[in-house]
């Protein structure tokens, strides 16, 4: 099922490392074949940048899916894909200061290619730290019924919460061109 592609990634927006003091910079635009981010990544105070979708409201249902692929012109970098969902457990999860994302990494080959992240891979994390249970102790599961938002960044950080080994500061280019929710 065809999630995003050409220009319906309009909406799309920068959130970079600004928002916490760094002094990384980037900046998106939607072209017919899909969404360009350019960036100037630098390491020190931050070290990353992202683009990200708007809110889906309501959240979108991919539970029939067991993964999503990314179409994307790459630039050699490692990347990080953050799914966002709306709360199941009571709300809890927005008691979290930076909120609840569920991660993993992924390689974006120089030149156009298909990256395949399935559901089963994503983990639970906070502003990059990886994440077991919640408060109290209860347990944390991926609902792929309520995805709220989606976010592509190349961060300093891996979704282990160790370093990114596919992490490079300076200037910085990707182009998404297609999200599909895959069976």
């Amino acid at each position: 099922m065809r999630i995003v592609s050409g220009d319906g990634f309009s909406g799309w927006h920068p959130l970079n490392d600004t928002i916490m003091g760094g002094r990384s910079s980037g900046s998106c635009h939607v072209t017919r074949e899909g969404l360009v981010l350019d960036a100037t990544v630098v390491e020190e105070g931050g070290g990353f940048v992202s683009v990200r979708s708007p809110l889906f409201s309501p959240p979108l249902d991919l539970s029939a899916y067991r993964a999503l692929r990314f179409e994307l012109l790459g630039d050699g970098r490692r990347y990080k894909l953050a799914v966002a969902c709306a709360d199941g457990v009571a709300g809890l999860t927005e008691l979290i200061p930076g909120g609840l994302r569920w991660v993993a990494e992924f390689g974006a080959p120089e030149g156009l290619s298909q990256v395949e992240i399935a559901f089963a891979d994503l983990r639970a994390s906070v502003r990059a730290k990886p994440v077991e249970a919640l408060p109290l102790g209860l347990p944390l599961r991926f609902d792929a019924s309520r995805i709220t938002r989606l976010q592509i960044l190349h961060s300093k950080f891996g979704d282990d919460g160790g370093p990114n080994p596919g992490f490079r500061s300076g200037p910085l280019h990707l182009e998404l061109r297609a999200i599909d929710a895959v069976a």
